[in-house]
């Protein structure tokens, strides 16, 4: 059965290094780069002051996966490899899981931690949940 791999990318460097493991590990496999967009990001993000108005959260968040899209397809343009991506709204571990089991994926790659700090320990770990509830396997990278 051919792979087809699954790579969550929020820009941060383990997720770089999860998309370049992917590349090397599986060098004729499809790939898909997915990015989450969380709301719960957003109450955070205008409780904090980081944002003027609680409406600008959506385009703010589309905006910042349009550039993160364009950091994985240029990483994988790098290394000649096409790269599809995609973007999800809802919480990050669940639509994960879901474009897997809707998508025949059959091999999932991401960071051991995209967040740092009180993010992390607030929201918890995405890597861990989706390991732990994924059909399929998983590779963290640390």
């Amino acid at each position: 059965m051919p792979v087809n791999v699954l790579i969550a990318f929020d820009g941060s460097p383990l997720s770089e290094r999860a998309l370049t493991y992917a590349i090397e590990t599986f060098p004729d496999a499809p790939i898909t780069s997915i990015y989450v967009i969380n709301p719960l990001d957003s109450v955070i993000d205008v409780e904090a002051g980081g944002l003027p108005v609680a409406e600008d959260w959506y385009d703010n968040a589309k905006e910042r996966a349009t550039r993160i899209h364009a950091t994985a397809t240029d990483l994988a343009a790098e290394r000649d490899t096409e790269l599809v991506t995609v973007t999800e709204v809802g919480k990050p571990a669940r639509a994960i899981l879901k474009y897997a089991d809707d998508h025949d994926v059959n091999q999932i790659v991401m960071g051991s931690h995209g967040r740092s700090g009180i993010d992390r320990a607030l929201l918890g770990s995405v890597a861990e949940t989706v390991t732990r509830r994924a059909r399929i396997p998983v590779t963290i990278i640390s």
